[in-house]
């Protein structure tokens, strides 16, 4: 089965992929270069896309869910003075 993945591949020759890809072992690539890659961009859209994948986990809401406000979601009363 072929499957097409989005990725940058920097000068380097560091390959950052633009979703998460899941191997169960070596794979035979090919690889087709388009056009070049604004720098300031690619870097942050690359940040924001790997990390989306860990910010998303129900591991990291359970993480951080001491931090959170101990006032129930359906509470619409206003604070009390």
């Amino acid at each position: 089965m072929l499957t097409t993945v989005e990725a940058v591949l920097q000068a380097d020759g560091a390959l950052h992929f633009l979703e998460p890809v899941h191997l169960t072992g070596s794979q035979r690539v090919l690889v087709t270069f388009t056009q070049p890659v604004d720098e300031a961009v690619s870097g942050a859209a690359l940040s924001q896309r790997s990390l989306a994948v860990d910010w998303l986990r129900d591991e990291e809401d359970a993480a951080w869910a001491h931090l959170q406000s101990a006032k129930p979601e359906n509470d619409t009363q206003p604070p009390k003075a």
